[in-house]
């Protein structure tokens, strides 16, 4: 109390406070009367005849105990802000987790490394007992975080004695340790410095050959910690399950190494797999490994900026005919309570609650959006409550008239809060044909040639009659919701400072990005056009996450653009898009939101054994993509008619007269390799989209039997019988040559062959584009 009265407190006052109210005591012990001064000795007397020394001491301790909780005996204490938040065993988690960063960061400053290790677990159980000194400590710590403070914390997990723990809680999943091993650069990278990573794999070395599938798993840390040694739990529970080599990635950390230098290596280690077929992991090299890529975290967010950093690189046709190799997309994606935006926001768009509410995903978010809705029935629960049925009732809702021929008119004096009329404050979104599932044209038949005018909600100005215009078709109506790193913004895992101290080390002092554009860096960001190509993608989160709205927004995006270039793909005719009836979601996307729990419940599965059940649930998930692929391969092989191991053949979609667009690639991989390579797109600070070219696709492959044919002047004739205006060449020495056919390549070469032969004959011009021969 002294030091507050002062008006400063600090830790070395209270110190002295303390060790003077023990020196004062201490020296009246020895120097004063042992039965104190007169009062008390008179009541000492008085009460020894009543009281023996043994009840003394009792009824003494009793008084503290009861003079300490004094604020709860008569109600003055606060209710626990989490305990009805989190679940049962998560809560008790949380508390064991807290009681740990409180012991390690009060022997963080010990020099000697086994004390300082020794005393970390002492003092860890002393705040297992006295919990609420525990969250004192917590608090006040991660009031002024440095980089050490999260490293210490977050690497715990590491040491000798947690380590020991740990591993004898766990349950026995491989027989081989994890291996440490060094992945090459590739060529075109502007670093020569190798990767470092870890190799989980149930087997030894030799049995790596058989396999062709990997899971490259970026881990989480907050970009400043933890290496995959801190995730073995989720690793040995994945590699045990499947029986695939796990690759996970010891990425630099920053502050020493900031963005985007972690991003590119990530990139880089995913080019060396490809282009070395597995080579630099073990793996035969006879086949073009298939790769899923986890991400938790902060490793979320470095898995989905590669894989955007993939999609980019190939991202036209053009380069592969300047003899550049596509480098292939992952067969898919795991994410983990991923950290998509580093735009920490108070309030939620329009548009983010439009993906969170859409009626297809409202079952899954239900938890999130029940949330916001009770976010203000909480501060104010006296309110009525107005619109009760929004959160289960339609998006979809138009304001009823007693006339449905005209729109609905209000006289003076009518409240706008009525029944005829909006029933409280509300936000009205105009929905894509995306959202609502129905094609373009169906969409803009149904769009009204009106806006919708804002209603206030409070009593209609006096006017006679007011005519409000007819609602759109399709409005999503919300309450104004606020984020979730605002919602959860005491939570025990990860706190605001935290996630500001990880933004500002990660970013670095030098970098100045753009967060209103920089997708590498708040993948949220990312373009439609990148997310129609996406992966299929797994999504694993707590709904009481601060991070969970990254998760549903993202996983809304994702939805959203494959749906759009499925209608437009189905307006185009391909085939790929003709053959489904309808948009199947689970087809691009999942998203499991497991309700009471927060961040980071894979990393202590330990205290939280219900963790066990998610990590197997990603690894089941990760064995039905890669066998989902495997067929499909399969089923595309049978369909264009190739033989043999299928070497070099890549993923396709078939075009509009049923020629797959990867059978290129399938002929090129049975010919000789071309001298082009994988073009490496290194990321250098700021998110730019590829040049836009003319989309084209070419047929490489060594001439042959069979091959092609050629007419009397040893020029190639193509299909029909035409002659090939980009074949051309001389009869003699063109055997060992390789020669190009030009074929349907994509959606954009289509519709202008289309509209080439619509204007053709208008124009006095032949199919092929060329003026007739009179």
């Amino acid at each position: 109390m002294i030091d507050h009265v002062l008006g400063r407190p600090s830790v070395k006052f209270r110190k002295i406070q303390v060790l003077a109210v023990v020196s004062f005591w201490s020296f009246y012990l020895y120097r004063g009367d042992r039965n104190g001064p007169p009062i008390i000795r008179r009541l000492s007397a008085l009460l020894s005849k009543r009281l023996t020394v043994w009840q003394t001491l009792v009824v003494t301790l009793l008084w503290f105990y009861v003079a300490r909780n004094f604020g709860k005996l008569v109600g003055l204490e606060c209710p626990e802000p989490l305990a009805n938040l989190y679940s049962r065993s998560y809560f008790r988690a949380t508390w064991v987790t807290t009681a740990l960063d409180a012991g390690f960061w009060s022997a963080m400053r010990i020099r000697c490394k086994w004390m300082r290790d020794f005393l970390s677990i002492v003092f860890s159980v002393y705040y297992m007992i006295c919990a609420e000194q525990a969250d004192e400590k917590v608090r006040k710590v991660r009031g002024t975080l440095t980089v050490d403070h999260l490293r210490v914390s977050w690497n715990k997990g590491t040491t000798p004695y947690l380590a020991f723990f740990t591993s004898l809680m766990r349950p026995r999943l491989m027989r081989y340790p994890p291996r440490a091993i060094r992945i090459p650069r590739p060529q075109e990278s502007s670093y020569k410095e190798p990767v470092h990573a870890w190799l989980y794999f149930d087997g030894p070395l030799s049995a790596l050959g058989k396999h062709t599938k990997v899971v490259l798993d970026i881990p989480g840390g907050g970009f400043v910690a933890m290496d995959p040694r801190n995730h073995d739990d989720k690793l040995l529970g994945w590699t045990g399950k499947t029986g695939l080599p796990v690759l996970s990635l010891d990425y630099k950390k920053a502050p020493e190494y900031p963005y985007p230098y972690a991003l590119n290596e990530c990139y880089d280690v995913y080019h060396t797999l490809v282009a070395s077929h597995g080579r630099c992991i073990g793996l035969s090299g006879e086949h073009v490994p298939k790769i899923v890529v986890s991400g938790d975290s902060a490793g979320g967010n470095l898995a989905v900026g590669m894989v955007l950093m993939i999609l980019q690189s190939g991202s036209t046709d053009t380069r592969r005919w300047q003899g550049e190799r596509e480098l292939p997309p992952p067969t898919g994606v795991v994410l983990i309570y991923p950290a998509l935006d580093m735009n920490i926001g108070n309030w939620m768009t329009d548009e983010q609650m439009a993906l969170i509410r859409d009626r297809r995903s409202r079952k899954t978010n239900q938890g999130i959006l029940r949330r916001k809705s009770d976010d203000y029935r909480h501060l104010a629960p006296n309110t009525p409550r107005v619109s009760d049925d929004e959160d289960e009732g339609e998006d979809e809702r138009t304001i009823s008239s007693p006339n449905t021929d005209s729109p609905p008119t209000f006289r003076r004096g009518t409240p706008v809060t009525s029944t005829i009329v909006l029933k409280s404050t509300e936000t009205m979104i105009r929905l894509s044909a995306a959202h609502t599932g129905k094609d373009s044209t169906a969409a803009l038949a149904e769009a009204p040639s009106t806006t919708t005018a804002a209603l206030s909600p409070t009593t209609v100005s006096p006017a006679d009659t007011i005519t409000a215009p007819a609602p759109p078709a399709h409005v999503l109506k919300t309450r104004l919701a606020m984020s979730s790193m605002i919602s959860y913004f005491n939570d025990r895992i990860l706190s605001p400072e935290m996630m500001r101290a990880m933004i500002i080390l990660y970013i670095g002092p030098h970098n100045r990005p753009d967060f209103s554009t920089d997708f590498l860096l708040s993948p949220l960001l990312a373009p439609e056009s990148l997310l129609a190509k996406f992966p299929k993608t797994y999504f694993l989160t707590g709904e009481r996450d601060p991070l969970v709205d990254d998760t549903v927004i993202f996983a809304g995006r994702l939805r959203q653009a494959k749906r759009a270039a499925w209608l437009d793909a189905r307006e185009l005719g391909l085939e790929w898009a003709r053959r489904q009836a309808e948009f199947r979601e689970e087809d691009a996307v999942e998203v499991a939101l497991v309700p009471g729990i927060s961040h980071g419940f894979l990393q202590f599965v330990g205290v939280f054994p219900e963790g066990w059940t998610h990590i197997f649930r990603c690894a089941r998930w990760m064995g039905e993509c890669f066998a989902r692929v495997e067929a499909e391969d399969e089923a595309r092989a049978a369909a264009v008619g190739v033989l043999g191991s299928g070497k070099g053949v890549r993923r396709g979609r078939a075009d509009y007269f049923g020629v797959t667009a990867g059978l290129d690639a399938a002929v090129g991989g049975l010919a000789k390799k071309g001298k082009g390579g994988w073009r490496h797109h290194r990321r250098s600070g700021t998110s730019s989209a590829d040049e836009d070219r003319p989309l084209e696709m070419t047929v490489r492959g060594s001439v042959g039997k069979g091959r092609g044919r050629r007419d009397e002047a040893g020029e190639e004739v193509v299909g029909n019988g035409s002659v090939s205006a980009r074949g051309r060449r001389a009869a003699k020495g063109t055997k060992n040559r390789r020669k190009s056919i030009v074929s349907l390549a994509s959606e954009d070469d289509l519709l202008g062959r289309r509209m080439k032969g619509l204007t053709g004959g208008l124009m006095g011009m032949a199919e092929d584009g060329v003026p007739p021969t009179p």
